[in-house]
């Protein structure tokens, strides 16, 4: 099977290189996220850990799809997965802002703002799903809005969160921006392990973010 203007005729050494990756990054993320509502369940807020149990869900399915799909063989069932996979950085996205906004949603414009984000996760996931092979600039257009969409909530974070929280949602969201152009760099050996080391050392920095968030202080 093969789906128009989609690659996937990369070679050995790229597929390697991109399994590396992708298993650094899932090792750390189960450890991270073990840790992490661990870490929650004894000294955090229920609506905390709740918080912190749907952002860990979201890192670490996502990470789990991208390796499937990236590594499995060019067939059918790579098409289906290859669905999940772009639908699955939606609910990343939305599950990396539940922390966040989660501090905050006694604010009725930050959980509007919750609401919202997860809307268009949602709907995201729809076009990927029901849509597959179209629509991919929209849905990286999606992406970014999604991911830059908090600076509309910059002012009031900012007496929910800490500076370094603040700096380090900052920094990932450039590392992830960086990323997408490689995502798009198809002719580029290696493209699409580079745009999953991107993937993973942002996803890294927001984990940062996230533990100084839940252990910023209690709701």
């Amino acid at each position: 099977m093969q789906i128009p203007g989609v690659k996937w005729n990369y070679d050995r050494s790229e597929l390697i290189a991109d399994g590396v990756v992708h298993g650094i990054g899932l090792v750390f993320a189960l450890v991270g996220v073990t840790a992490l509502i661990f870490y929650a369940t004894v000294w955090a807020s229920a609506g905390q850990l709740a918080a912190a149990c749907i952002y860990g869900a979201g890192l670490v399915t996502t990470l789990s799809v991208s390796l499937m799909y990236n590594l499995w063989p060019v067939s059918k069932t790579k098409g289906w997965l290859r669905r999940f996979d772009h639908s699955s950085i939606f609910i990343l996205i939305a599950a990396t802002y539940t922390p966040f906004l989660q501090r905050g949603w006694t604010d009725p414009f930050l959980f509007g703002m919750l609401i919202f984000i997860w809307a268009i996760a949602l709907f995201g996931v729809f076009i990927k799903c029901v849509f597959p092979g179209r629509f991919d600039r929209l849905a990286i257009a999606l992406y970014l809005a999604m991911g830059w969409s908090g600076v509309f909530a910059a002012e009031p974070l900012l007496a929910k969160l800490s500076p370094l929280t603040l700096a380090l949602i900052v920094i990932g969201g450039v590392i992830y921006s960086l990323g997408v152009i490689f995502h798009v760099w198809e002719k580029l050996r290696f493209q699409n392990a580079i745009w999953h080391g991107f993937v993973v050392a942002a996803a890294a920095v927001h984990y940062g973010a996230v533990v100084t968030c839940i252990s910023g202080g209690v709701i």
